[in-house]
């Protein structure tokens, strides 16, 4: 990936936050050699020009949960409000208006069959406007969540990500079960992953100690992984696309693999449907969508047909800002 309106240090940055978002300034200063005054204003000079965002995501497959991708085809004058009502729901992340305005899609992570049946035997087959409903499972992810864009910047020397890793999270066992206090500290690192101590305090009334403990023990079973967000727009990346590939069973593995390797790919899955693999990517423009298309797509042994729609308008992420 290059990003020409950014220098080497933002760029170490990015990925340093992406190794360990709740790692200090200090830290990174050292490992980067340079001050933590440095670092800081960076930080916020980031966050101020491309939005840079730090957010606490909780993993749901850590949580025996699963994920689905859900579109819903509806009448173009109640999509954005579609969108808007969808995106205040706790349970969807990365919500999108495509196909010229007359289709939603949404990531959506219930918390129990309980709650996914209501959404998608409830809600959404009784609106009027709401024409049909797809809903495909997430079977196996090949890009995305703990690993996002910043990985792929590769900007950081060895020495420089093993002084910013944090220790290997230990993915054996059974699914983690969560109680009132995770749940308050997981809510409170979801708006912001660097979040001080003494704000979660505040929000579980655990004394320092404790919430230490826990949130060593969330990022160290996988529970809970640091995301770094920022607008790729004002870097020059102004097309976001979404693919539904149909692949050949026997090739699911190679494809997942290779997509993943793209740095145009931002999130890429084997799900459940026709369209059995569904990939998030990014692009200066439409001619270099159909260069990656044409050339990096059409050269996957296995791939039998790809449908392609651009993302209109990016409603949600992983936190809703209705104003964006």
């Amino acid at each position: 990936m290059e990003y020409g309106v950014l220098d080497s240090l933002d760029l170490k940055l990015l990925q340093a936050l992406q190794l360990d978002g709740r790692a200090p300034f200090n830290r990174i200063a050292e490992a980067l050699g340079v001050s933590d005054h440095t670092i800081a204003r960076r930080f916020r000079r980031l966050r101020d020009t491309v939005r840079l965002r730090v957010l606490g995501i909780t993993d749901g497959s850590r949580l025996g949960r699963d994920t689905w991708i859900v579109r819903l085809r509806c009448t173009p004058d109640i999509a954005p409000q579609l969108a808007d009502a969808l995106a205040r729901r706790p349970d969807t992340a990365y919500l999108g208006l495509i196909s010229g305005g007359t289709e939603v899609m949404c990531g959506m992570k219930p918390r129990s069959r309980q709650e996914r049946d209501e959404l998608l035997f409830g809600r959404l087959p009784r609106s009027p406007s709401v024409i049909s409903v797809s809903a495909h499972c997430v079977l196996r992810h090949f890009y995305g969540g703990p690993l996002s864009l910043p990985s792929k910047i590769d900007a950081l020397g060895p020495e420089e990500a093993a002084a910013l890793r944090p220790s290997s999270v230990d993915g054996a066992g059974t699914p983690v079960t969560l109680d009132q206090a995770d749940e308050t500290l997981l809510a409170v690192l979801r708006r912001d992953g660097r979040a001080p101590l003494t704000e979660l305090q505040a929000a579980t009334g655990l004394s320092e100690g404790v919430v230490r403990r826990r949130l060593d023990r969330l990022r160290s079973t996988g529970v809970l992984y640091m995301d770094v967000q920022f607008d790729h727009e004002p870097l020059g990346r102004t097309v976001e696309a979404m693919l539904w590939l149909t692949v050949a069973p026997a090739a699911l593995a190679a494809v997942g693999s290779a997509l993943a390797g793209h740095g145009e790919v931002r999130f890429a899955a084997a799900t459940t449907g026709q369209a059995n693999v569904v990939a998030a990517t990014l692009h200066r423009d439409t001619a270099e969508l159909y260069t990656y298309l044409s050339d990096r797509i059409g050269a996957l042994e296995g791939v039998q047909s790809i449908e392609t729609a651009l993302i209109l308008r990016q409603v949600k992420e992983y936190t809703y800002e209705p104003n964006r």
